[in-house]
């Protein structure tokens, strides 16, 4: 496998990875990402843009996507990455695997929105997933994260009190949290179909 080319300095740092195909990066993902940077207390969150997301039909220029996230991750503690577009990844667990090859020693955790987690289920390999790094999932505007979710009932027992989220980085896999906080309105969808 090709060594991936990483956005900042990894060994020992607690980084979140915040994938999407930001398609385009909006104010939702910048708060999501600095949500869990200050209460997972991260050194860094590493914006994974897909190269293309099997679950959508619509992706948009990768170009224009990745230009969207650099755009709006201009925070000293925020990087962007084109990892899946360098070693021709398109499934998470993948990029995972690439990125757990190329920085051993960093505590990678997971970051997604509430929306996102409502689908994890549909992911490949989603409990292979669960199982390789520590997932933080941050509340969204108008999805709520349910009980019932294939993903919350699986991994029930591993699930953290948000006031131990800052322990989370340095828990072993399965581990997640759900924060909870103010919500930002935008998404990609509402702003495509506002162009």
């Amino acid at each position: 496998m090709t060594r991936a080319r990483l956005p900042g300095p990894a060994a020992g740092r607690r980084i979140g990875l915040l994938g999407g195909s930001f398609n385009p990066a909006h104010g939702g993902h910048l708060h999501v990402a600095e949500t869990a940077l200050k209460r997972l207390r991260l050194d860094a969150v590493w914006w994974i843009v897909a190269r293309g997301n099997p679950l959508k039909s619509e992706h948009g220029s990768f170009g224009a996507r990745l230009a969207s996230a650099r755009a709006l991750a201009t925070g000293p503690a925020m990087q962007v990455s084109d990892i899946e577009a360098q070693l021709s990844l398109t499934y998470t667990v993948d990029t995972l695997a690439a990125l757990k090859a190329a920085a051993p020693r960093a505590r990678f955790v997971w970051i997604m929105g509430a929306d996102s987690a409502a689908a994890f289920h549909r992911w490949k390999d989603w409990q292979t997933i669960a199982r390789m790094v520590p997932i933080a999932i941050v509340s969204r505007p108008g999805t709520r994260l349910s009980r019932a979710l294939p993903f919350t009932r699986r991994f029930a027992h591993a699930r953290l009190r948000e006031a131990d989220a800052a322990r989370l980085a340095g828990c072993t896999p399965p581990a997640w949290v759900y924060l909870r906080g103010s919500d930002n309105p935008l998404s990609s969808t509402a702003l495509r179909r506002a162009r």
